[in-house]
């Protein structure tokens, strides 16, 4: 009876340590899975952001040098100006002429960059890291207007509407209407559009608002060009250009700033000791970012 008293004290105590484990495990996994949804899907890094943020800064700066070197039309230029000379894709644009088109080209680009506000700071996974978001939005404005506006200012395009009769002389006499390539209210646009799409869409890989983040961004930032293209400022080709170049741009910029996966394992793995007083053990947090 003794023995078997012994072996019945052994076995309790083995149960207690096995139910001290199990609590442990169990406590481990809760706190892996808490923390799998809180991982941001994207990195900043020094010495990167500093590349980015100074090449933007540095194109802007050059974009405004150029762009008071830029002499503007004469009269006598202006008159000389034919329709003809203008390729039969984007001829038609020098019809067009209209203010009101203009003020509401700027509505709509508001609008498209108050849409990566409404993410950014509207919606708490996103808000919990607006410092990289906001780090990846200036990153992205300051290349896209940097580089827009040096390549306006270096190729000196005459805008759509110098070419028109009915537009007053003096519209015409100042340096921007040497500035249509590319659209710089489209590039902007179409960047606010594709960054804000892409980040909601790794912020949240299995949303079904996914179509509706991409639509309205790009329906927004479409009728942005399609304004700036009523109002005489712009031909296609600039259009289509900023589109496409403000795309990339938004686009490229939460690309290189986002984890790869397994990448950055080792970061993520937290192992430290642990002890509640009566067990020991270890603890280990996996943070994980699925997408």
């Amino acid at each position: 009876m003794a023995q078997m008293s012994k072996q019945m004290g052994i076995l309790s105590k083995w149960m207690g340590q096995r139910k001290r484990m199990f609590v442990g495990l169990f406590f481990i996994y809760l706190s892996t899975a808490s923390s799998a949804s809180a991982q941001s899907p994207y990195q900043l890094r020094t010495g990167r952001e500093v590349g980015l943020i100074g090449a933007g800064a540095l194109t802007l700066g050059a974009s405004v040098a150029l762009t008071k070197a830029i002499d503007p039309l004469t009269p006598a230029e202006i008159a000389s100006l034919n329709r003809g000379d203008i390729s039969s894709f984007d001829r038609n644009a020098t019809f067009h002429w209209s203010t009101s088109a203009d003020k509401w080209s700027d509505v709509a680009l508001v609008g498209t960059v108050g849409a990566a506000g409404v993410v950014a700071l509207g919606l708490p996974t996103v808000r919990q890291d607006f410092k990289t978001v906001a780090v990846m939005y200036i990153e992205t404005l300051l290349l896209a207007n940097g580089i827009e506006r040096t390549v306006k200012s270096v190729t000196q395009r005459t805008r759509p509407y110098v070419y028109n009769p009915l537009v007053p002389l003096d519209e015409k006499l100042d340096r921007t209407s040497r500035q249509s390539f590319f659209s710089g209210h489209a590039t902007n646009a179409f960047a606010s559009a594709v960054f804000t799409s892409e980040v909601f869409r790794h912020y949240f890989p299995h949303s079904k608002l996914k179509p509706v983040v991409w639509v309205g961004t790009l329906g927004l930032a479409s009728a942005t060009a399609l304004f700036r293209y009523e109002a005489g400022l712009h031909y296609p080709t600039d259009l289509l250009a900023g589109a496409a170049f403000g795309s990339l741009v938004g686009w490229g910029i939460p690309k290189i700033h986002q984890i790869k996966n397994g990448s950055q394992l080792g970061k993520r793995l937290d192992v430290q000791p642990w002890s509640n007083g009566m067990a020991n053990g270890i603890y280990m947090r996996l943070a994980v970012f699925s997408r």
